[in-house]
């Protein structure tokens, strides 16, 4: 029995897919001599979706949790300045 896909954590606009996918093209070519057809570059996009893109993803999210905490922090901070005896 096949293992079940886990579903992508992200999704590109069809434009957007399409660019990515010529980009892979592009670089198998440059960089490999490797000449990827849709299909191949469409499978190392969903790879990468699937596989890598989470790690990136969760960055993002702790980079921007860590950004709000600091800006929270500094609200709070001239609340307090306000704050009347």
């Amino acid at each position: 029995m096949a293992a079940r896909k886990k579903p992508p954590i992200l999704t590109l606009t069809p434009e957007q897919e399409s660019d990515a996918n010529r980009k892979i093209q592009r670089f198998m070519a440059d960089r490999f001599e490797l000449d990827l057809g849709s299909f191949e570059a469409a499978e190392v996009l969903e790879l990468f979706t699937r596989e890598i893109a989470p790690h990136y993803y969760n960055r993002a999210i702790f980079d921007v949790q860590a950004q709000l905490k600091e800006r929270f922090e500094s609200i709070e901070s001239d609340l307090w300045a306000l704050e009347k005896n």
